[in-house]
């Protein structure tokens, strides 16, 4: 089925400006928010930026029979709704523990819209299409990071728990999706069956593998950079923001010329993201200049506007108009699989390898991963068909 209605594009991608700032968006926050709650973990705290991960796995578990019994409209807007109150809800709490329930109710809603956010557009838009749609997709996400992140690291200067009130852009894609999103049950394109079934995992698993690799190694970022630049140099919360928000802008532009770039350079694009990753990491890890901070956060943010549209796009191809209830979830629940674990790992491996005494340790430890991502890259993708050409 052929959709050229831009107002149904529009409100597909509205939902992908929301889903990165399920924990991303707090990031710039995340040293303001440690020093209020001094007394609690720091595993806690950098929890508050993980936990929504957890629970959209689990949600994503349970997507393809909540979509064979709620048409995609009414899982969009009950998601959407929820999104914004558990979102903006942190704002009127002041204990870690309420801000942890808020947050995992987040994970819920974002469970509920991620897939839906990247599988219509495989199932209302043919094949040759996907590799532009899934970069303009990415892009948008990019974009929903650059402005939360903006907005939160300025909300977060005025008082620590301001920066939650930017989940109130969720308001937006609720009127768009009201007006515009029609109301099919996807679920009824995949009568049979469950899309967790080995097979399933086996057919798509160097995309699912890959995009777990991409969160583990991406959200070191996020996680370790406010508080790591906070140690190694004097720079104020504003401009560690405006580089965040760099990394988000880089990979926003580079959405936007996905796929040209798929065009142009297909054999190499499999390779972008692991080495993107490699080196930025390597100049963060080595030198604290600014010049060599915004080098390492535009080296990031390639690295990551590159490997997340590639995996969405060959999975959806590969995946068919059953994307949004097979592939789809089992790429979601990488993703946020990735995030939650990637503070888990990244900090005792850093601390087993480097010591505690050396405050870019996790950026060592990203490298690695780096190195590790690369050789499945490889392993999987270097003997593989490539995909059609638009």
């Amino acid at each position: 089925m052929e959709h050229n209605n831009h107002r149904l594009t529009a409100t597909i991608l509205s939902m992908s400006l929301l889903t990165v700032m399920a924990g991303a968006a707090i990031a710039p926050a995340l040293d303001i928010i440690r020093e209020h709650f001094s007394d609690a973990s720091p595993m806690l705290v950098q929890l508050i930026v993980s936990i929504p991960a957890l629970l959209i796995i689990i949600t994503n578990l349970f997507f393809l029979p909540i979509s064979r019994r709620l048409g995609s409209r009414t899982i969009a807007i009950g998601g959407l709704l929820l999104y914004v109150v558990a979102g903006a809800g942190c704002y009127c709490v002041n204990n870690i523990i309420a801000i942890l329930g808020l947050r995992a109710l987040l994970g819920v809603s974002v469970g509920l819209v991620m897939p839906l956010s990247t599988g219509l557009l495989s199932y209302y838009y043919p094949p040759q299409e996907q590799a532009r749609l899934m970069g303009l997709s990415a892009a948008m996400n990019q974009m929903g990071g650059v402005v939360a992140t903006l907005l939160a690291g300025l909300l977060a200067e005025v008082q620590w728990n301001y920066a939650f009130l930017v989940y109130l852009l969720g308001l937006i894609a609720v009127v768009l999706v009201v007006l515009f999103l029609p109301n099919e049950r996807l679920g009824s394109a995949n009568k049979r069956g469950t899309p967790f079934k080995p097979r399933q995992l086996l057919k798509f698993h160097p995309s699912v593998v890959g995009m777990l690799l991409v969160m583990l190694i991406f959200f070191v970022y996020p996680t370790n950079f406010a508080v790591v630049t906070s140690q190694t140099t004097s720079l104020s919360v504003t401009m560690v923001t405006l580089m965040m928000c760099a990394l988000d802008a880089v990979a926003f532009v580079v959405g936007l010329v996905f796929g040209q770039m798929m065009h142009v350079a297909r054999r190499a694009m499999k390779y972008f993201a692991p080495l993107g990753f490699l080196g930025g990491y390597a100049v963060l890890a080595h030198d604290s200049s600014l010049l060599a901070l915004m080098a390492g956060s535009c080296l990031i943010g390639l690295a990551n506007g590159v490997g997340v549209p590639y995996l969405n796009t060959i999975a959806s191809i590969k995946g068919g108009r059953t994307s949004a209830t097979t592939v789809m979830p089992l790429l979601s629940m990488a993703l946020y699989l990735g995030q939650f674990l990637s503070p888990i790992i990244v900090g005792p491996l850093s601390g087993a390898l480097y010591g505690a005494g050396d405050a870019t340790a996790p950026y060592k430890v990203a490298m690695v991963l780096s190195l590790v991502y690369l050789l499945q890259t490889y392993l999987t993708r270097h003997f593989q068909s490539l995909p059609p050409k638009d």
